[in-house]
């Protein structure tokens, strides 16, 4: 099982730059939990850039827990199932977040 750390370590390497084509935006993800905290996740030019801690204002933010975010990651959790029964938050740019699993190849 991976830490929220090791996932944020990782995002380089699943990102899906033909996804990305035309995006210039800041996605952050807030997490509570043990393992808590906030990163932002800068995508432009079809390249990524992890922004630990996070920014002011971010295009979209996605907020939930740390277990909710591994089990996003490790693909236990469906995002739009989680969306719906309030495990994810959004707020900000929407049909961004629709794109969002696209953005990343998770196994």
């Amino acid at each position: 099982m991976s830490t929220v750390a090791q996932t944020f370590q990782d995002m380089h390497a699943h990102f899906n730059p033909a996804a990305a084509v035309g995006l210039d935006k800041t996605i952050q993800i807030n997490l509570s939990g043990e393992e808590g905290g906030k990163w932002a996740i800068k995508i432009a030019n079809q390249t990524l850039t992890l922004i630990p801690g996070g920014v002011d204002q971010p295009d979209l933010t996605l907020t939930m827990s740390d277990e909710n975010w591994l089990a996003l990651i490790e693909r236990r959790l469906n995002p739009m199932t989680a969306f719906m029964m309030g495990k994810i938050k959004a707020t900000g740019d929407l049909p961004l977040a629709t794109r969002v699993p696209n953005l990343f190849n998770m196994q």
